[in-house]
């Protein structure tokens, strides 16, 4: 059922304050609840994420640990647990009230206070249940049986039989921090009113121009003469007594604002309030969207449709923000969303490893415009099947998709992740691929309780193997760990890739917390994959190789700067180059979600955001590959460049495209112009041949005689508002690896208003320009600047401190360097006071 934020006359306590953590040895320490013990211990100085690395007194699953509070009142109560993690007991005075075996469960509990009581959750170890669990399932005793194989990606096996997240569990790239603790909320209820509204059971549809609503309320006490009302979008309609315990209401919005991906429209959002008699009901929030899946003429495809249009998905797979406390609330989640969101980005993935995330992810995901695939919590293991667990499980899921019932931004329920393609990489006959107990239950609560909301099996699924590129979606890693050319990425013909594109990327020069790469503790923190004998700083040095011409083993020897500098740069022009291909016009892709979006821990992680929430180099790529607006170069061999026009918004634009080849970074032998139209939510493509009257080798297919050029720049320009730039990109036909040379790069720093500013200009092509500044970091970086063209670059202050509340005064005077990877040296800067 829908959320009920508020109900005059309830009052909700958040039971945050007084608790204490005991360990086996008697030690206790104070402990925030919401919370984790890892938190609680870190904070008394008893555990941290280094010695967590290792075996040792610090594996939280390996003891009992007891939460302890104590409460105030008398009456009849209701206690609410919303996340308990793990095997959880709860007592009240010693008495039991409760017992959990999932953490992905709420639970509500009534009782009455007589004054002062004590209340405690004592913590199971986790790790002696599972080893029992296990050994019963081998020897075929209990009700469930033995797995039919065992996966690489967590350990240990007998995960598969608990309800708990994988995260601490995965060698390779996430650290052993485990779960432990009330993480989520832990509320008491006070119901003081004439009525007390149980449930809401509210439903948004659009048709394309009209919304509908329909609101359910169960009440007890409700009665046919309580009169009852529903508002929402400035507009009401009554609440109907319906024999049965609850008020039912209907409401028409004709040309309601719909709810749209950020890329695609407004993200219109609606409050719903109802009232019953003297009781007012706070039910926040919702859209009104249609959600459909074009397969395509083959119906093999997957590409969703929001209010009848086409929507190219692109975005990451997300990790919580906060590992070691699993922190929920809008402050941990919104700079991060933000972020994703200014990236262009329109879709993130809560994969099947990690955990559902708090209400006010879905509250922020409707704000900011950014749907939400979700997959539910299972990964890599076959699954039990008993009656007990796929309970569990319903309940699991009909909560989950209750609490988020208003939320538009949930577009896709899946399955889990790899559990079809991991039983088919191991040899198990097709019949053994699929889980059909899981896919049923899932199944039967989406249609129940979220009919609109698309559902896939499991990610990936749909080819005549699960892992198919060409066909349903796939995790796609072609260009990425099996290390193909990027022309794979058009032969694949991705559909959709759920995941894909997982390199070691770098962060920024000198990030706190990062060893330096001949450091031991370096390659610690690069990703691998369980059993590999390879990681993915191998896989971007491959592509280092590949696109930059250079030994990146001898170049980390002999020049550790300039191997840093290249290696930052790769993954983001590998990315581009993928999404673009994507993209273009004629492309059958509907969308692609990097793994991953943030990193777990400071260092070349997987994410295109630092650990510490500072873009990574390859997130400037991604912002540039995610523009709604964008201007695609494609090499077509004898056929030349093509030019792809793509457009996301309601309404044609008007502008200018201008096709510029340079020799020797400063010489145009090529300029050709012409006015063009981007299509409304369209794609379109022009050969760049027929922008000149004359013949010229865009891509240097025929060779007749020397290349006459190093680089081609197409630029978008606005018709509407004269010059202004939409979107540039940029062609290499001899391959990204530019000679340095003296550049004529400038960087002039101006005030703007609060703001400082870069003005960068240069007189021979810049690859890679990117600011170093100790004090800023700039707004736009790694992008390429041809001549004649003027960048302008905002500094930010780091630390999060913006300009408006005095942060730029209180950072001092921009001072620092402008690199570009062809420069012979960089350029210095420095504000005035």
């Amino acid at each position: 059922m829908a959320r009920l934020r508020s109900v005059s006359g309830r009052t909700v306590t958040a039971l945050a304050e007084g608790w204490s953590l005991t360990l086996p040895n008697g030690e206790a320490v104070p402990a925030a609840v919401p919370g984790t013990a890892a938190r609680a211990l870190e904070a008394a100085g008893l555990w941290s994420l280094d010695a967590a690395s290792f075996p040792s007194e610090t594996a939280l699953h390996d003891k009992d640990i007891l939460y302890r509070t104590r409460l105030y009142g008398h009456g009849p109560r209701i206690l609410r647990f919303h996340g308990l993690a793990t095997l959880a007991e709860v007592r009240l005075d010693g008495e039991p009230i409760l017992t959990s075996d999932s953490m992905y469960l709420a639970h509500e509990v009534p009782v009455t206070l007589k004054g002062e009581a004590e209340l405690s959750i004592l913590f199971r170890a986790l790790h002696p249940a599972l080893a029992e669990r296990e050994g019963a399932a081998r020897q075929g005793a209990g009700r469930r049986s033995r797995a039919r194989w065992r996966p690489k990606l967590a350990e240990p096996a007998a995960l598969r039989l608990v309800r708990t997240t994988l995260l601490g569990h995965m060698p390779g790239w996430c650290p052993p921090v485990h779960a432990v603790g009330p993480f989520r909320p832990v509320e008491m209820v006070e119901e003081a009113g004439p009525l007390r509204v149980i449930a809401a059971d509210l439903r948004s549809s659009y048709d394309g121009r009209d919304g509908h609503l329909s609101l359910r309320l169960t009440v007890d006490g409700a009665s046919a003469g309580l009169p009852g009302e529903v508002e929402v979008a400035g507009r009401t309609a009554p609440l109907v007594f319906d024999g049965v315990g609850g008020f039912r209401a209907d409401l028409e919005l004709p040309g309601v604002e719909p709810w749209w991906p950020h890329t695609h429209g407004d993200p219109v959002l609606h409050p719903v309030t109802a009232r019953i008699g003297g009781t007012a009901i706070d039910l926040g929030s919702t859209g009104f969207r249609s959600l459909a899946v074009d397969r395509g003429p083959d119906g093999d495809g997957f590409t969703l449709l929001v209010n009848g249009e086409r929507v190219f998905c692109r975005g990451g797979c997300w990790v919580p923000v906060d590992l070691i406390g699993l922190a929920a609330d809008r402050a941990a989640y919104e700079p991060a969303l933000r972020r994703m969101r200014d990236a262009g980005a329109n879709m993130v993935r809560v994969g099947g490893t990690m955990l559902y995330e708090g209400d006010a992810f879905f509250e922020l995901c409707d704000e900011l415009g950014i749907l939400v695939w979700q997959d539910a919590m299972f990964a890599n293991f076959d699954y039990p099947t008993d009656p007990a667990f796929l309970d569990s499980v319903r309940a699991e899921i009909a909560q989950l998709l209750d609490r988020t019932q208003a939320s538009p931004s949930l577009a896709v329920l899946c399955g889990g992740s790899e559990m079809e393609q991991q039983a088919a990489m191991l040899g198990l006959p097709r019949a053994s691929w699929t889980q059909p107990a899981l896919t049923a239950v899932l199944e039967e609560e989406a249609s129940a309780r979220r009919p609109d909301v698309i559902r896939v099996p499991n990610s990936p699924s749909g080819g005549a193997l699960p892992f198919i590129a060409n066909a349903g979606v796939t995790h796609y890693y072609g260009v990425g760990a099996y290390m193909r050319k990027l022309d794979d990425a058009r032969r694949a013909d991705v559909r959709f890739a759920s995941e894909c594109l997982a390199f070691a990327n770098l962060p920024e020069d000198g990030a706190p917390g990062v060893p330096a790469f001949h450091h031991p503790r370096w390659k610690e923190r690069v990703p691998r994959d369980p059993g590999a004998s390879w990681d993915f700083e191998d896989v971007r040095e491959h592509y280092l190789e590949d696109l930059y011409g250079v030994d990146p083993r001898r170049l980390r020897y002999e020049d550790p700067d300039r191997y840093g500098r290249l290696s930052r740069a790769v993954t983001g022009e590998v990315m581009q180059a993928v999404f673009d291909e994507w993209r273009r016009a004629g492309s059958r892709c509907g969308g692609g979600l990097v793994w991953q979006w943030n990193d777990i821990l400071p260092g070349a992680g997987w994410g295109v955001v630092a650990a510490d929430g500072t873009p990574k180099p390859a997130w400037y790529a991604l912002k540039r590959a995610f523009r709604p607006l964008r201007v695609i170069l494609t090499d077509e061999g004898v056929n030349g460049l093509a030019v792809h026009l793509v457009n996301d918004g309601a309404r044609p634009v008007e502008a200018l495209l201008r096709l510029t080849a340079w020799r020797d970074g400063a010489v145009p032998v090529l300029r050709a112009e012409r006015p063009v139209t981007l299509p409304a939510r369209g794609a379109v493509v022009l050969p760049a041949a027929a922008l000149s009257d004359r013949f010229f080798d865009t891509t240097y297919a025929y060779r007749f005689g020397p290349l006459p050029h190093e680089v081609v720049t197409a630029q978008l320009l606005s018709a509407e508002r004269v010059g202004e730039p939409i979107d540039e990109t940029h062609y290499f036909p001899k391959g990204r690896a530019l000679p340095r040379s003296d550049l004529g790069l400038t960087a002039v720093v101006e005030r703007q208003g609060a703001d400082w500013v870069l003005r960068l200009a240069t007189g021979r092509f810049a690859c890679s320009v990117h600011v170093e500044d100790e004090r800023f970091l700039a707004e736009d970086g790694w992008f390429h600047l041809a001549p004649g063209i003027e960048r302008m670059v905002r500094l930010l202050p780091r630390g999060g401190a913006g300009a408006t509340n005095g942060g730029a005064e209180a950072a001092g005077p921009p001072d620092g360097e402008v690199h570009a990877l062809n420069a012979l040296v960089p350029v210095r800067y420095r504000g005035n006071v």
